[in-house]
């Protein structure tokens, strides 16, 4: 005996706006001006990762800036998030410390390497 099935087609969704360039989230997205973002885009304690210039930035505290590659040293999938104070990969669930860029929790057992900005006029440039 076998049953008869119907299926129906489904719509595609339409993605979802895009954040507004220079904003935390807008991956990838540098400011009008040519900088990644303004200082003001990046929060302490946090960061924003730059998809297109394979960049995190990160604030770990008031005014003070770091950079680390987007890319994971586990098996180089990109960085997708900032959130609670670490760089997260969503691919195998590697952790980096804002501060460092350190390993907080694996697969990964290497660092993210060091990525050189520059911060001038409340703007972020990599440098």
């Amino acid at each position: 005996m076998s049953a008869c099935v119907t299926y129906q087609e489904i719509p595609a969704r339409a993605p979802a706006p895009a954040p507004a360039p220079g904003t935390p989230g807008a991956q990838g997205a540098p400011a009008p001006s040519g900088a990644l973002a303004g200082t003001s885009d990046i929060p302490v304690g946090g960061g924003a990762v730059f998809a297109e210039q394979d960049v995190v930035v990160t604030q770990p505290e008031a005014g003070e800036f770091r950079a680390f590659s987007a890319t994971c040293t586990h098996q180089g999938c990109p960085v997708t998030e900032v959130v609670d104070g670490t760089i997260n990969c969503n691919c195998h669930g590697s952790k980096f410390a804002v501060e460092d860029g350190s390993v907080v929790d694996g697969p990964a057992d290497s660092p993210l390497p060091k990525r050189e900005i520059s911060v001038a006029e409340e703007q972020i440039r990599l440098a």
